[in-house]
């Protein structure tokens, strides 16, 4: 009997959960963050890693192994590539998603997400934008948690089914709320 005959329907939604200390050491660098988004729909090595990111393997290959050890990201079975080499690819887990938004140690200020996001967007370039949106509000704290918390739970739903949706084009995006400079 499965869990959900087992309970009477559907599975339970994925949660949000604090991150912990490894988790969130591992999240607190730009270069880990873009890892983790190239490496969620596609597997990578640590060469094609360098290459797309336009890096060294041996600073890639330490970036991956921060990941791996935090269970962001995973070892996919070793495969011969082009040239008859094995390689090594590997694999997102996608657990980063679920995890809760505050800065991670290392990253107090929490810029890393933003830092990768600016550097995908460049990548991108600016003909990749297909929606965006720039606002002002006058919010309580109250109200930041409500907003972030309804944004939150339809990008959740989007993620959790996403895999149904492989035959679609790839989007990325951010939701960035801030302080302005007074």
């Amino acid at each position: 009997m499965s869990d959900e005959e087992e309970h009477g329907g559907a599975p339970e939604p994925r949660r949000r959960r604090p991150a912990t200390v490894r988790e969130a050491k591992a999240l607190a660098h730009p270069l880990r963050v873009r890892i983790l988004r190239l490496c969620l729909h596609r597997e990578l090595t640590n060469r094609e890693l360098a290459d797309r990111l336009d890096t060294t393997p041996g600073t890639v290959l330490y970036h991956v192994r921060q990941l791996v050890d935090a269970g962001l990201l995973v070892a996919e079975p070793v495969r011969t590539g082009a040239g008859g080499a094995l390689e090594k690819p590997y694999r997102a887990t996608g657990e980063s998603w679920w995890l809760d938004g505050s800065s991670p140690p290392g990253d107090a200020d929490g810029t890393a997400p933003v830092s990768a996001f600016q550097q995908e967007l460049a990548e991108a370039g600016p003909r990749s934008v297909r929606a965006f949106a720039r606002f002002a509000l006058h919010l309580s704290d109250e109200e930041v948690a409500e907003l972030d918390r309804r944004i939150l739970a339809v990008l959740d739903e989007y993620v959790a089914t996403d895999h149904q949706r492989r035959d679609r084009p790839l989007y990325g995006g951010a939701f960035v709320l801030h302080r302005p400079a007074d």
